[in-house]
This record gives C-alpha cells, structure tokens and sequence, in this order.
C-alpha cells in the first residue's frame, strides 16, 4: 500500500467515524471487549487464549502454521479493498444471532476449560460484527477471510486419529520404491532396508496433522482467490488431504533414495529436517494441475485439436 492509499484510507476512516459516532464507538468497545477476553483474562491454565494457544502453535505440536493466520486473515481482508468499498453498508440486526452463537461458544468454553471452543467462536463473532455494523454485502465479501480463522484451532489433541495417514503413505514409499527395484520392507509405519543398513520411521509429523493442516490452509486460500464457481472451490479443498498425501510420499520417496546412494545419515539427518521444500512443490504443483483440469474447457480442446488437424500436411512416400 503507497503513502498516497494509507491516507486515503486514514480519511475515510475517519470520516466514517465523524459521520457514525455511535458505530464507532460500539465497534471501539467490541475491539476492546475482544482484546480483553482473549487477550488478557486468564482463563485457561492461568493463561489468557492467545498465550494459550501461541504455545500450542509451536513446533513440537506440529501446528507453527496457525500463526500465519492473522496474517492471512488481514491480507485477505486488504485484498477486497475495492469491494469493501463499492459495498452498501446497512446494518442487520441478524448480526447478534452469529455474535449470540460466538458467546455461547466462548462461555461454554470457559466452563468446561476447552480454549479451543473459545477460538471456535472467533468467526461467528467477527461474521456478526460485520453483519450487525455493516450489512450483508460487506460479511458477505469477508464470510471467507472470517471462516478462515477456524485454523487458529489447535489441532493436535486429534494427531492420534491422523495415524491412518502414516500406513497410507508408508504404503505408497514402499511400492515406488519397489518400482525403482530399491529393496524395502514395511514394519508398520517403518521402512527398512532388506540388507539391514539402515531404516526410517514415518512419524506423526512427517505424515500428519502438520501437513495436512499446511496444505488445507493453502489450498483454501488458492481456490477462494483462484476459482470462482462453487463446485470446484469444494472439490479442490475436499483433495486437499490427497495433496498432502502425495506430496508427503514424494518428500519420503527422496529420502528412501538417497539412503539408497549411499548417504542414510544425510537422507535421515539434514535432508530430512529441510525437505519441506521438496513436499511443497509436489503438493502445490498436483493441486494446480487439478485446478487447471477443471477448468479444461473440453469443447475448446476439441476444436483445436481438430483446427491443427485439418492444417496438417498430407505426404506420401512413393
């Protein structure tokens, strides 16, 4: 954002204010009731939430990616600027039904000490703060960024159910890799060479809750910003789990290979602890190709195929 828009927007921020003092200071006391209940009562473990679930989103807990979602949640809100501004703004009442919804939430949590009940609420309460204050269009046009928020929910207490993923992928290494006629065995989520020599557990983190709730966040954005019919948005996130899946094999698959050249210290050492950046790739580039699938226009396939066709040159050989 140039100088010249931080002050544009600065003006209209405050020309909004002069011109609804009342909504501005409801919206000041509802930021200041947000602040205050999330962010400094001490509720959880002698902990306010956000401390609570800033330890959380540490690496052990395989889930640093959550602390890129106020992030995101400000970019995507940055991002409809222009829509924000060409929307009608009329408040709807509607909007202390989902603000209701995100307080129940929030109680409910506090009483039972469940923090993540607490961060469930957040998208109903910013949903309804849109929708009372502003109207329908403008939640409308931030439905996704405040659903979005959803991510902010430490997941590891469900890792346990996340093991499945570790036989699939497992699986998937131990048959490419008998592909390639490199020799392994399978002793439940570990790869083991045949002579011995060396030998790789698939870990929760490797195959997991870390990589699914990475590329789950990623391919929600993609389709929001990317796609525009409904239909496909779902699709490509439903998948979002088959991404994680091959992308992870293949990470896993080049560790198996260079143990095999010869180097199962590197592959199980360095190589391991940085070859996110091979998963990525891999996921990134299948969850593209699906994109660019669904949106294969075949009736414009056909016809270029049929238009090179017909400009292709008969010869004969005599």
């Amino acid at each position: 954002m140039s100088l010249a828009e931080a002050s544009t927007t600065a003006r209209l921020s405050w020309d909004w204010v002069r011109s609804h003092p009342a909504r501005a200071f409801l919206l000041a006391a509802i930021a200041a009731t947000f602040v205050y209940f999330y962010g400094i009562l001490p509720l959880y473990a002698g902990l306010p939430i956000a401390e609570w679930a800033w330890i959380r989103w540490k690496p052990e807990y395989n889930q640093e990616h959550s602390k890129l979602v106020p992030a995101v949640f400000l970019f995507l809100v940055w991002y409809h600027r222009e829509a924000l501004k060409a929307a009608p703004k009329e408040g709807n009442n509607w909007g202390l039904l989902l603000i209701g919804i995100g307080a129940v939430l929030f109680v409910v949590g506090a009483r039972s000490l469940q923090a993540r009940l607490a961060l469930a609420g957040l998208p109903f309460l910013f949903s309804g703060v849109l929708l009372f204050l502003w109207g329908k269009r403008v939640a409308r046009i931030l439905a996704f960024p405040s659903a979005f928020l959803v991510f902010l929910i430490p997941l590891s207490a469900i890792e346990q159910a996340s093991f499945r993923l570790q036989f699939v992928i497992t699986g998937i290494v131990e048959r490419l890799s008998g592909i390639l006629g490199i020799k392994v065995y399978a002793v439940g989520t570990t790869l083991r060479a045949v002579d011995g020599s060396w030998g790789f557990d698939i870990s929760e983190g490797c195959s997991g809750i870390r990589s699914l709730i990475a590329m789950t966040m990623i391919t929600a954005i993609y389709v929001h910003i990317v796609e525009k019919q409904l239909w496909k948005k779902v699709t490509i996130f439903g998948l979002s789990v088959m991404f994680a899946i091959i992308g992870n094999a293949g990470r896993i698959f080049t560790i198996i290979v260079i143990a095999k050249l010869g180097f199962p210290e590197f592959a199980g050492g360095i190589y391991h602890d940085y070859s996110g950046f091979i998963f990525f790739p891999i996921a990134l580039g299948v969850m593209v190709m699906t994109s660019k699938l669904l949106n294969l226009k075949i009736g414009q396939v056909k016809a270029s195929a049929q238009k090179l066709t017909s400009q292709e040159k008969v010869t004969y050989d005599y």
